[in-house]
């Protein structure tokens, strides 16, 4: 039923939950896994105050770092029987992940009800509320 899964993950302790029950899909018929990274262009958005900061750096260093966990979890789901992949994509997250979700005919999104730069207090993360609005795949949501 959910042989396609998209994993998107900004590598937060929440998302980082949500690997186990990716891993446990494989025993409802899941096959692919497709992990997704989206490096949040809006970060990147330059301020007059802070030109002295070289953000090219920074950038490929927010990308290196996530290039080496998400390749960690490509290699977890390999190791239990998924065909997993890694992507990479630079954007507004939301959107990077329900146009990948399009792109690669995923039959299920699974995603982290909170990521790092979301409040504790509040009840859902901004982007898992709207995948979750948007999206025409089911989408299954972990919380923390």
């Amino acid at each position: 039923m959910f042989d396609r899964i998209l994993y998107p993950t900004d590598c937060s302790d929440v998302s980082l939950k949500a690997v186990d029950y990716v891993k446990q899909l494989k025993d409802a018929g899941a096959k692919e896994v497709v992990v997704l990274h989206v490096v949040d262009e809006r970060t990147l958005i330059v301020p007059d105050i802070f030109t002295g900061i070289d953000f090219v750096a920074l950038e490929n260093e927010m990308k290196r770092v996530a290039g080496e966990e998400c390749n960690k979890i490509v290699e977890q789901l390999s190791e239990v029987g998924l065909n997993a992949r890694f992507l990479m994509k630079k954007g507004i997250p939301f959107l990077e992940i329900l146009e990948t979700a399009r792109e690669e005919n995923v039959s299920l999104i699974v995603i982290g009800s909170h990521g790092k730069s979301n409040l504790k207090e509040m009840l859902l993360g901004s982007v898992s509320e709207a995948v979750i609005r948007k999206a025409v795949q089911p989408v299954l949501v972990i919380k923390r």
